[in-house]
């Protein structure tokens, strides 16, 4: 491969996050941005199919990011943001059950993103460690999915502060 995404190719496309990945400063952060129109879409459904949906994402996810990684050489390429929006999904995920800030939608989302990117870009222990010893599609997919479920405990848990 030519060591290089090919945005004509679906898969690499979605690997980037439609291209919001190829940003030249902070990729992870802007490419989460491309989880708010998935969110917008998705947040509706019962959350059953919520998580159904986000579930085939994160699977698919896997070949995604593992496949692109390896067509342009690069195990953990920044600009593979596919994982960030799924991760962003699971973190907003309390907020279909209606834990919420209080302060409305707008609000909400920006503390998912703002508590994901955190998670994402610190990874404290157990995010770290899986970090660490996954390699590959999985390896990509998973510390971004720990760190959706740790900012979604924290979401939790600010709620029940503020509330």
């Amino acid at each position: 491969m030519s060591g290089r995404f090919e945005l004509r190719r679906p898969l690499h496309f979605c690997a980037v996050g439609f291209g919001l990945g190829l940003a030249p400063v902070a990729p992870g952060t802007v490419g989460t941005l491309a989880a708010l129109p998935f969110y917008l879409l998705l947040m509706g459904l019962p959350p059953w199919l919520y998580l159904a949906a986000t579930v085939a994402a994160g699977v698919v996810g896997v070949h995604i990011c593992g496949r692109a990684a390896d067509d342009v050489g690069v195990p953990d390429h920044s600009s593979i943001v596919w994982d960030e929006i799924v991760g962003f999904l699971v973190a907003a995920w309390p907020l279909l059950w209606g834990v919420t800030l209080g302060y409305g939608m707008w609000a909400d989302l920006a503390a998912v993103f703002l508590l994901f990117r955190f998670f994402d870009a610190v990874k404290p222990w157990p995010i770290s460690f899986l970090d660490r010893r996954l390699h590959g599609g999985v390896g990509i997919m998973v510390d971004d999915l720990a760190a959706g479920v740790a900012a979604a405990l924290v979401l939790v848990g600010m709620a029940l502060l503020v509330g």
